[in-house]
């Protein structure tokens, strides 16, 4: 195998933050639900590993605090919840493509990895992309896309902007992934990528 990306969908609160971040999300997806007539569905945070010469390239977006590895290829950090707040490294999350790394909660990801492209060249630019994503502020619609920004957001800009057909990739059954949206709508508005929300 040459080169490969594979997608994660790991339960919202499976791993760094547990019972206080799936608290706050069965929160979120009460209200949401009520809010759009709906039935709740479980929440998912996504994440990718890029295998290309030899080597897997951890990508996620995840809180400053999840791992004190001081070599885990941070790209990026930004604020969360309110820009003001990114002061205080609990209120500051980072995006990593961290060679040879790991996620620390991809133990608990739905169905295994998803293998969503083999191609060298799509790999290669997915790895070139993630320094080009933009931090935005954690859980708002700065850049006014419609659904907050967040790890989803990460993992959809990539795929899109790199050429994946994104009418392809979703959520696991029963599920949503919220800041998906945000991520297509911004990757369209750069590259004209085709759309479409889980």
């Amino acid at each position: 195998m040459l080169a490969s990306i594979d997608l994660y969908w790991i339960p919202l609160g499976a791993g760094a933050g547990g019972r206080c971040v799936r608290g706050s999300g069965r929160l979120y997806e009460i209200v949401a639900a009520i809010h759009q007539h709906r039935r709740r569905a479980d929440l998912y945070h996504s994440a990718l590993i890029v295998h290309l010469d030899g080597h897997d390239h951890a990508i996620e977006m995840a809180p400053v605090w999840v791992t004190g590895d001081s070599d885990r290829g941070v790209v990026s950090e930004g604020a969360v919840g309110f820009r003001s707040w990114g002061r205080c490294r609990v209120f500051r999350y980072e995006v990593r493509c961290w060679r040879d790394g790991a996620i620390p909660d991809v133990g608990s990801a739905v169905n295994g990895p998803r293998r969503v492209s083999g191609s060298r060249d799509r790999a290669r630019q997915v790895l070139e992309l993630v320094a080009e994503f933009p931090a935005a502020t954690w859980g708002r619609d700065e850049l006014h896309n419609g659904d907050m920004w967040n790890s989803n957001t990460l993992t959809s800009w990539l795929l899109a902007r790199s050429g994946h057909d994104m009418a392809l990739i979703r959520p696991p059954d029963g599920g949503r992934a919220p800041g998906w949206k945000a991520g297509l709508t911004q990757a369209g508005s750069t590259a004209g990528q085709p759309l479409s929300d889980p």
